[in-house]
């Protein structure tokens, strides 16, 4: 009932930048949290960035480098990546939390995940 389409991914150099966009669709009664995680290759899903209630939070690894943004008009979530290194290379995805508009109902989902690689 609640769908994610992230976008945004793709090859970029050293020290270049990115940014990824996730919308969130159907029958949302209210989004309470949305993040980033990513994933790479051999490595357990991580924590990237999340918002929630106003509030922001990262990881060690992105701080001053990552910025989450929301724009709850459009239920859309964006992580602006900056100064990117190789080892930010990874599938990210996204994650949203809220409630379902017709069950009201609480519900989590994920995006399908978008390749982000970062080499020269």
């Amino acid at each position: 009932q609640v769908q994610l389409v992230e976008s945004g991914g793709g090859l970029v150099q050293p020290g270049g930048s990115l940014r990824l966009s996730c919308a969130a669709s159907g029958s949302i009664f209210r989004l309470n949290a949305m993040g980033w995680y990513r994933q790479a290759p051999g490595k357990q899903r991580e924590s990237v960035a999340a918002t929630s209630g106003g509030r922001t939070s990262y990881a060690d690894s992105v701080k001053g480098r990552f910025t989450i943004s929301r724009d709850n008009a459009k239920n859309t979530v964006y992580l602006q990546m900056n100064s990117l290194k190789p080892e930010d290379t990874a599938v990210y995805y996204c994650n949203a939390r809220g409630v379902v508009a017709s069950t009201l109902r609480s519900f989590e989902v994920w995006g399908q995940g978008t390749l982000v690689t970062v080499s020269s």
